[in-house]
């Protein structure tokens, strides 16, 4: 059929109208930033022109909220979503803004109770996540749990109470979607599980129970299989790095349990899930695990790792090496296969949001508010700095020919050069 359409065509006007469908499809794969740190969770894109450093004449746009919060942005077409809430997190809002322009399309707003938190943490650290129909986000106080539903009018869908709540620290972790599927972990010190949640209705679609213990802040991740096979990976301190059907709930199999609490979210890579746990700022265990189900239970830990490790920061995957962004900046890279160190150094600053990365950079906000921009390779170089004028415990998000940050009072938009 192609041949057909473009017989008539000059080899030079055919060139031309190759690159702009090529530019078009590939502008297409880079609008949607749906959940925390993208498509996947692996905080990975491919958007070009995305600047290493820039100047206050050079933002897009940028937008000032009257309330704090910690989530990221997320982004379908021109749509884009933040949450944040009043001081003692009695109010918790939803901010839909027009994605080139930062214009308030529209709020909405829920009523909780007042409750008590981490110092580094906000009442409005979960990031929503979204299907292009729907905008789910998920809340908590000190006693009760909710997920709310809202269309892209921000008109209510439907709002479900998840039950009691007991963390030391707050809510951190947010709710994925996959195959209609709302998936929401639901690790604490109380009664714990994970929730499947029809997407459209709310309704339950199947919950697994599991054992309580120290609050995990980790947003589960779901691995491809074969067919329609997908393993949904969760991790906490209580029940370790675990594989479920995503379809049935219907465990896969199960690590031992992790040594301390788990905050980063895992990512997976070339077959292998990367998790890590800590205490006291300090990640302090590291382990690369196998995906593959027909492991036998004794080799699915491939290696493991007990110094210079980030506790709340992410981790961030790229052609077979792993980025380890500590909070106290010390940045680690490893061979993602072997664990070996290829590099290791310091760079200034403290971090709190996890690096995402755009091509072959790797961009992550101190908690002071500056944009540190580092080279994804097997050698260090920092590229560049941004002032951004605003603290930031928050991960940016790329969609829409543009980078976004949402810092403590301000969500900002750099579009692609």
């Amino acid at each position: 059929m192609l041949s057909l359409l473009t017989a008539n065509i000059p080899v030079g006007r055919l060139l031309i109208l190759c690159c702009i469908v090529a530019c078009e499809v590939s502008s297409f794969a880079e609008d949607n930033w749906p959940r925390f740190r993208g498509e996947s969770g692996s905080g990975v894109s491919s958007q070009s022109g995305i600047p290493v450093t820039w100047t206050d004449s050079e933002y897009a746009w940028k937008v000032t909220l009257p309330e704090v919060g910690h989530s990221s942005p997320v982004v379908w077409g021109k749509s884009l979503f933040v949450t944040t809430a009043t001081e003692g997190g009695s109010d918790r809002f939803l901010y839909c803004l027009n994605a080139d322009t930062g214009a308030q399309q529209w709020k909405v707003s829920i009523k909780l109770d007042e409750s008590k938190k981490h110092l580094k943490n906000s009442w409005a650290s979960s990031t929503p996540v979204t299907d292009g129909e729907r905008i789910i986000c998920l809340f908590a106080d000190g006693t009760k749990q909710q997920a709310w539903a809202w269309n892209f009018e921000g008109q209510e869908l439907w709002h479900k109470d998840l039950g009691s709540y007991e963390s030391e620290h707050g809510l951190g972790v947010s709710p994925i979607l996959s195959d209609g599927l709302l998936i929401i972990p639901n690790d604490q010190v109380g009664n714990s599980s994970i929730i499947a949640l029809n997407a459209s209705s709310g309704e339950t679609a199947w919950i697994v129970e599991r054992t309580p213990g120290k609050t995990s802040y980790s947003t589960p991740l779901v691995v491809p299989g074969e067919g329609n096979k997908k393993q949904l990976i969760c991790i906490s301190e209580a029940s370790g790095v675990t594989s479920f059907d995503l379809l049935s709930g219907k465990l896969n199999w199960q690590t031992p349990k992790l040594p301390m609490r788990t905050v980063a979210s895992p990512i997976v890579a070339d077959g292998l899930v990367f998790a890590t746990c800590g205490e006291g700022g300090n990640g302090k265990y590291f382990a690369a695990i196998q995906t593959d189900p027909s492991v036998p239970s004794d080799r699915r830990i491939v290696y493991e790792r007990k110094t210079m490790l980030p506790y709340v920061p992410c981790l961030v995957a790229r052609e077979g090496l792993l980025f380890l962004w500590g909070d106290k900046g010390i940045m680690v890279c490893l061979d993602a296969q072997t664990g070996k160190e290829v590099w290791s150094e310091r760079i200034d600053g403290a971090f709190s949001g996890s690096p995402i990365c755009i091509e072959d950079r790797l961009y992550c906000v101190t908690e002071d508010g500056v944009v540190v921009v580092l080279k994804a390779g097997p050698e260090f170089k920092e590229l560049g700095r941004t002032k951004l004028g605003d603290d930031c415990h928050s991960t940016p998000a790329v969609a829409n020919g543009h980078l976004y940050i949402h810092t403590f009072h301000q969500v900002m938009a750099i579009k692609a050069r």
